[in-house]
């Protein structure tokens, strides 16, 4: 537990450096805005849930679970304590003000301003019309075109006692997806053993063989495979043609936007330069060293070698 507080600490400790040109504002924000409840004060300065709750928001996802009991939740009320308290020994030795941390934040306070800025107009143009997607689809009709397709899940174990006591569970109306969920070793787990949609080459043959014969709302026998021991369920069917455009929109949305995202973006460069008055001093710039200066370029000395270059990790 020691090591789960020492990474939020860190977590939250770097949180702060990334959005440290928002700080002014955040302490502004507490004297001007008193709703929420005060979980704590620090020197008079109250810490509220509503911090709470958006820390644990801005936490990286491998950490969020960490901070979903009461003794992660106390952890993490401490870090946020411990942090308060080392901005407020901070200020006092006035390190707030000093240049370099003024330079940094005036640094910082352009990218979140660009980056406000080009999320909004970049986001904006996903928001694709479904008469575009519709265009695009009439116009696309053979990439639409599929075999057999079915949607299956599946709960995958290493031993076949295991998988035959979740058989027996399922024969007892146990639930497909909850039996998933504890028990498969795969990345599907997560989504009660959800497969999505797939058609023949797609797996293993063993699995698909088994897979492809079932009926809709079928559960298998317990099937082997180089994986394990499987058991699946076939949730839905789709005979070979070509798919509708309600079936595909959100997937089309999905596959087009980032390019109307680069497009827009490129707009955006383009109308901002032609408004602009810029003048780039070639000669100055040609006149940049590279990291190191000239050291960079220098020869080895005599006498000694370069060092091999690191070897490249292995294909797994």
């Amino acid at each position: 537990m020691h090591f789960k507080k020492t990474a939020i600490f860190l977590a939250l400790a770097l949180s702060v450096a990334a959005a440290g040109c928002k700080q002014q504002a955040t302490s502004e924000a507490k004297k001007e805005d008193k709703s929420g409840v005060v979980l704590a004060e620090v020197n008079g300065t109250p810490i509220t849930d509503k911090e709470f709750y958006k820390e644990q928001e801005n936490l990286p996802p491998y950490l969020k679970p960490m901070t979903e009991t009461p003794e992660g939740r106390k952890e993490m009320l401490d870090t946020m304590v411990v942090r308060e308290l080392i901005m407020q020994q901070a200020q006092k030795e006035g390190l707030d003000k000093s240049p370099e941390v003024a330079s940094k934040l005036e640094d910082l306070k352009k990218r979140v301003i660009v980056e406000a800025f080009l999320k909004k107009k970049v986001e904006q143009s996903a928001n694709i019309p479904d008469a575009e997607l519709k265009s695009f689809y009439d116009k696309n009709l053979d990439k639409f075109k599929t075999g057999e397709q079915i949607h299956a899940s599946h709960i995958l174990v290493k031993s076949e006692a295991q998988a035959k006591d979740i058989e027996k569970q399922l024969k007892a109306g146990g639930n497909f997806e909850e039996l998933a969920k504890k028990n498969s070793i795969d990345g599907a787990a997560a989504k009660g053993g959800d497969l999505g949609w797939f058609g023949k080459g797609s797996m293993l043959p063993d699995f698909e063989k088994v897979a492809f014969s079932l009926k809709e709302g079928a559960i298998s026998d317990i099937v082997k495979t180089k994986f394990g021991y499987h058991i699946i369920k076939v949730t839905g069917k789709r005979p070979a043609g070509t798919r509708t455009f309600d079936e595909v929109k959100d997937q089309l949305k999905a596959a087009l936007a980032p390019e109307k995202q680069q497009e827009t973006f490129k707009k955006i460069k383009e109308d901002l330069k032609k408004s602009a008055k810029i003048n780039v001093k070639e000669d100055a710039v040609k006149g940049l060293k590279t990291k190191g200066g000239d050291e960079a370029k220098a020869e080895p000395a005599a006498g000694k070698t370069e060092a091999a270059p690191a070897a490249k990790p292995a294909k797994p």
